[in-house]
């Protein structure tokens, strides 16, 4: 087989990855810097408000999920894409046109909703024989999106305004509407693991995975109830423009990119233990510290040291969580931890708009960084030898 063939991707499988860029694009540009600022500074609505909408946003997702695979092993795959891409369509149509809180949530649940299936028809479309190089494809896809979707949205703000910021999200929605066009039309075995068959696998797993569970809930918590304040805090504190907001998602990103595999390759060698603890600790000095900065570049210092953390955490906890998973359960073994770490997900916005409200923009970073102090020094202290 010749290199260039063994590089070919399924055109299936390319529309898929294109699918999965817009749309965590848009999620991410939407819920991490569109929707925080504009409806904090167009709509007037609290920072408790946005809280409540991104938490109502990813319990819509969750839940419409464990309806999903349901649903697409029965009916045909373009009537599910249809019918959720129309959802997006109306959700973000809600977002900008709303004139009260209700309309935000509710634009926020059908637009969670409306981007559920395309994960599951992606990771049921890969082949065994290439299921690596294919995960990671869509993986890079999701990823590339994601990160970038806040970062470029900010530059989009300060250029163009809200308005037309919307029109470039709202006619990237459609393009990946129009892309899944071209997917196949046939029901998609889902395989996906029956409600009860994951109770008594958490019930079976909780007692050997006690030791995970600060972490798994707590450190989702702390980084997802900065997400309804990000915006607000590097515009009113920081004093950052939109554009300076995204060089610092960016600086802090790209350290994280950088740093991960030989991250990852020293904690192979050195082991977990220290580097979890260490990255923890400095993620919550770094969160604390930025509370009390007043430039740019002491700013983008500390991003630097915040991707660094994340880095050193990322390899070593994913690591230890595949300890856990048992070889023949894999799907339920890591649907386990990722329902438990959507804990964290799911009522920190909320929780984070509540406490921002109620004592000031500083405040939530300082609790953050206090649960993540606390999840270092709960490795340091808890004798495993599993985190060695």
């Amino acid at each position: 087989m010749s290199p260039f063939r063994k590089l070919a991707i399924p055109a299936t499988l390319a529309r898929l990855a294109f699918i999965f860029f817009l749309v965590e694009f848009v999620r991410g540009a939407v819920l991490i810097s569109y929707i925080p600022k504009f409806a904090v500074d167009e709509l007037y609505l609290t920072v408790t408000t946005v809280g409540f909408a991104v938490t109502m946003h990813y319990v819509a997702d969750t839940v419409a999920k464990l309806g999903m695979g349901y649903l697409l092993d029965r009916l045909p795959l373009q009537w599910i894409l249809q019918s959720c891409y129309a959802l997006s369509v109306a959700g973000l149509l809600m977002l900008q046109y709303s004139v009260h809180a209700w309309m935000l949530v509710v634009g926020s649940v059908l637009f969670g909703i409306g981007a559920s299936p395309i994960w599951i028809v992606g990771m049921s479309s890969v082949t065994e024989e290439e299921r690596g190089k294919q995960m990671g494809m869509l993986y890079m896809a999701w990823m590339l999106g994601l990160g970038l979707g806040p970062v470029l949205l900010n530059f989009f703000l300060d250029w163009f305004g809200y308005g037309s910021s919307f029109l470039i999200l709202l006619g990237m929605t459609v393009l990946a509407w129009i892309v899944s066009w071209g997917l196949p039309n046939r029901r998609i075995e889902a395989h996906t693991v029956p409600f009860a068959e994951q109770l008594r696998g958490m019930a079976h797993h909780m007692k050997a995975v006690k030791p995970l569970l600060p972490g798994m809930i707590l450190q989702t918590l702390g980084a997802s109830m900065l997400l309804p304040i990000l915006p607000t805090f590097a515009e009113d504190n920081l004093l950052l423009t939109n554009s300076q907001y995204s060089f610092f998602l960016l600086t802090g990103g790209a350290c994280a990119v950088i740093a991960l595999v030989p991250m990852g390759r020293l904690s192979d060698k050195l082991g977990k233990k220290w580097f979890l603890i260490a990255g923890f600790i400095s993620f919550a000095f770094a969160l604390y510290t930025i509370t009390t900065i007043e430039t740019l570049w002491v700013c983008l210092f500390w991003a630097i040291v915040l991707g660094v953390s994340y880095a050193a955490v990322l390899p070593a906890w994913n690591a230890l969580l595949a300890q856990f998973v048992p070889p023949q359960q894999k799907g339920v073994g890591w649907g386990l931890f990722s329902t438990v770490e959507g804990i964290g997900v799911m009522i920190g916005p909320v929780i984070g708009g509540i406490i921002a409200d109620s004592f000031g923009l500083s405040v939530p970073f300082l609790v953050s960084a206090a649960l993540f102090l606390f999840i270092g020094l709960f490795y340091l202290w808890f004798p495993s030898k599993l985190l060695q």
